[in-house]
């Protein structure tokens, strides 16, 4: 049975342009209807694309994409989905864009193995970045704190006629709604302040 060729192509929904990756891989002749196309985020592989494309691969088919991000972000899930695309179904993976994820290059188990090897370290690399990353997040947030930086929402000033409408509503005057609507603010922003207010 003679090999297949597919190209695999996935762009996030704010991306929305394919071209970058089809012209990278226009160089392997895949015919148009075995070009498959996400437009979805790799979060995960649930990617209708991505599920048909599985469906037909089948020994010694060839599967090209233009990086490895392009099958997804998650790498554990990633080097799940490559050894049942090359041991579960015995078929080809070429990464464009680092010649050392070519499982053409070598069908062998030593082929396989350095490509494994590849996938683990760029796990490895992922995960520590993304810990780095949260901890830098963590620590400019805690020194932001110690400078006596606020987060989170401005609370909102009061309109200068604010006591003087409290006033009001309180000997009964004028209705919350109508307190509300002649500040310029909400119903619940009104009785919020004037409650806290009778509170001090």
């Amino acid at each position: 049975m003679s090999e297949t060729l597919y190209e695999y192509i996935r762009v996030s929904t704010r991306e929305q342009n394919e071209d970058r990756q089809r012209i990278a891989m226009r160089e392997f002749g895949v015919a148009e209807h075995n070009i498959v196309l996400d437009k979805q985020s790799g979060k995960d592989f649930n990617r209708p694309g991505y599920q048909r494309l599985m469906k037909k691969l089948k020994p010694g088919d060839i599967l090209v994409i233009k990086s490895i991000d392009r099958l997804g972000r998650n790498y554990s899930e990633i080097l799940e989905q490559w050894r049942g695309i090359t041991k579960g179904k015995q078929a080809a993976i070429v990464v464009l864009d680092m010649p050392l994820l070519d499982t053409r290059q070598g069908k062998d188990l030593t082929g396989l193995l350095i490509a494994d090897i590849v996938l683990q370290l760029l796990s490895y690399v992922a995960q520590t970045e993304r810990e780095f990353i949260r901890q830098r997040q963590a620590e400019g947030i805690a020194a932001a704190k110690a400078r006596g930086v606020k987060f989170g929402r401005r609370p909102m000033e009061r309109p200068a006629a604010f006591e003087d409408i409290r006033e009001m509503w309180e000997i009964g005057n004028i209705s919350a709604r109508g307190a509300a609507k002649q500040l310029g603010i909400t119903h619940r922003t009104f009785l919020n302040w004037a409650i806290k207010d009778q509170k001090k």
